[in-house]
């Protein structure tokens, strides 16, 4: 599955956004989530084998937490789009700060 299909899928995006605060085992995502346990295992599955998330055992649970790698692809797709805007939002503080009365005096 291609980068870009792993995050398409919304319940995969709200895994990933609860696991970016704190790692999480299956129950608590279920909780969480409202859903079933055997979607939050499919959907762990996909995260897993591509390589967003690992999981590690402690005691009768597994845990998921994200790793370190990003998905390539969409990374390289936002770089450019993240440098444009980021570039815009500098450009946009340096003309603020440039009208902004200067009260010590």
């Amino acid at each position: 599955m291609d980068d870009f299909a792993v995050i398409a899928e919304p319940t995969r995006r709200s895994i990933v956004d609860r696991l970016r605060v704190s790692e999480h085992d299956v129950g608590a995502l279920v909780g969480e989530l409202g859903i079933s346990q055997s979607l939050a295992s499919k959907h762990l599955r996909v995260l897993r084998e591509a390589g967003v998330v690992e999981s590690r055992v402690v005691g009768r649970r597994r845990v998921y937490r994200l790793t370190s790698r990003p998905l390539p692809d969409v990374m390289a797709w936002v770089r450019p789009y993240v440098e444009l805007w980021g570039t815009s939002f500098d450009r946009l503080a340096e003309a603020l700060s440039e009208e902004e009365p200067d009260h010590g005096r």
